[in-house]
């Protein structure tokens, strides 16, 4: 008998599923053990389903979820539909009735992941998500099956194809952001409020799921800091080419000695690291840890084809469980206790755009504010002067967030001084 599945929302990524279950039936067939069909497909209305219909789709279409939680022959219940409610609601209601249940909505995930496992722990079903992050690159389950062995230490990511690809056209082609950002909302990459992916917030959902896998710890959404690409200068990417740097927004979780620090910002990548060449819509995770060393993910963080890709690979690992008798084991098996670091054991370089009245004993009283704080320059440059400022540019050796916020709260408050910018700096 085959698996019958109820996919929640008929989208971009759930109407590219039907394509892979036939083009790859045989394959996907020895590796689930079953023949897998799309029983009923939710949508929004009767208007919705004549559409599709008249479009020459002929699955069962549905405008009631219930229709399909209702139903004892489905067994996998797809939800596509992205956002927070009601794809919560109907996910919980899918669990409560012992279905199996795949997702690629990383929202949800980040803000209410641990409450659904636990459901789903508690009912012996299984929730998936490897498509949540980066899209087509099977990342989730490289780092629960995979890397099981190896302790990662740290995880970097360029995760949000909008942002790289206006990044890519800054750093490339000299635009601006405005100009960046208005080429991607024409060709599609970027949503008419663009606020989630050029604001750090949906790399910032994706950082919290990396947290669970890479170190077992479930931080809350509101734990990672985020910041965006908005301010970004050309000034910037200028001054970062310059020194050898490229500017991208990037993911970085990593564990301390006093716990995990999970941020995605800014920051200035050495020209010779690997996610220095991720362009365009691409994404990547790049892994340190103390077996492997160094290792990168690269592939699509998006789109039709490679999400659902990701998401029929968990339907074909839940039918496969059925088919050995071993389901309703968790997708993550990791699991610890989550511990943040204390601020004053996360350190980087970091980089200042400042803006100081030209004249003489300016950069000596730049120095004194860092010196009191125990930093050190590693490079300082003079980039303009209209006689009456000057903008000055500081890179420093590593500080600590507590050191940062000092020298930025200093910096903000005398009046001499105008802080234009300061970005993290991956050392060299």
């Amino acid at each position: 008998m085959a698996i019958k599945i109820g996919l929640l929302g008929f989208g971009t990524v759930a109407s590219g599923i039907p394509f892979l279950l036939e083009e790859n039936k045989d394959k996907i067939v020895a590796a689930s053990k079953e023949t897998l069909e799309i029983a009923k497909v939710l949508v929004k209305d009767e208007a919705e389903k004549d559409r599709l219909l008249s479009a020459g789709n002929h699955y069962n279409f549905v405008t009631n979820v219930d229709e399909i939680l209702s139903d004892p022959e489905i067994t996998i219940v797809v939800e596509l539909m992205g956002r927070i409610e009601p794809a919560k609601t109907f996910i919980t209601k899918a669990l409560e009735a012992k279905k199996h249940v795949v997702s690629a909505n990383k929202d949800l995930i980040a803000v209410h992941g641990s409450e659904l496992i636990a459901l789903a722990q508690k009912q012996g079903v299984a929730f998936y998500y490897e498509a949540a992050v980066a899209g087509g690159i099977p990342i989730l389950r490289t780092l629960a099956n995979s890397l099981t062995s190896d302790k990662v230490t740290r995880i970097l990511g360029v995760l949000n194809g909008t942002s790289n690809f206006m990044m890519t056209k800054m750093v490339d082609e000299g635009w601006t952001y405005e100009d960046a950002l208005k080429t991607a909302q024409e060709l599609g990459y970027a949503e008419s409020d663009p606020t989630n992916d050029v604001e750090g917030i949906d790399a910032a959902y994706k950082a919290v799921i990396l947290s669970q896998f890479g170190f077992g710890m479930a931080i809350d959404f509101d734990a990672v800091s985020h910041k965006g690409i908005s301010t970004i200068t050309p000034d910037d990417v200028a001054v970062a080419q310059q020194l050898g740097y490229v500017i991208k927004l990037v993911g970085d979780i990593q564990e301390t000695e006093s716990g995990i620090s999970a941020e995605v910002s800014p920051t200035f990548l050495p020209k010779d690291h690997p996610l220095a060449s991720v362009n365009g819509v691409m994404n990547a995770v790049f892994v340190e840890s103390i077996g492997i060393g160094e290792s990168m993910y690269y592939g699509p963080g998006a789109g039709q084809k490679p999400t659902a890709t990701s998401v029929v690979a968990d339907i074909v690992r839940i039918a496969r469980r059925l088919s050995d008798g071993n389901i309703g084991k968790s997708f993550n098996e990791y699991s610890r206790p989550a511990v943040l670091a204390n601020p004053e054991d996360v350190k980087s370089d970091y980089y200042f755009s400042i803006i100081t009245p030209d004249q003489q004993g300016q950069i000596l009283r730049l120095a004194e504010i860092f010196n009191q704080e125990n930093a050190s320059f590693k490079q300082i440059l003079q980039q303009k002067s209209n006689g009456k400022e000057a903008q000055v540019v500081i890179v420093t050796h590593r500080l600590s967030k507590t050191q940062l916020a000092a020298i930025t709260e200093k910096l903000e408050s005398d009046t001499d001084f105008k802080l234009l910018n300061s970005f993290k700096v991956l050392g060299k």
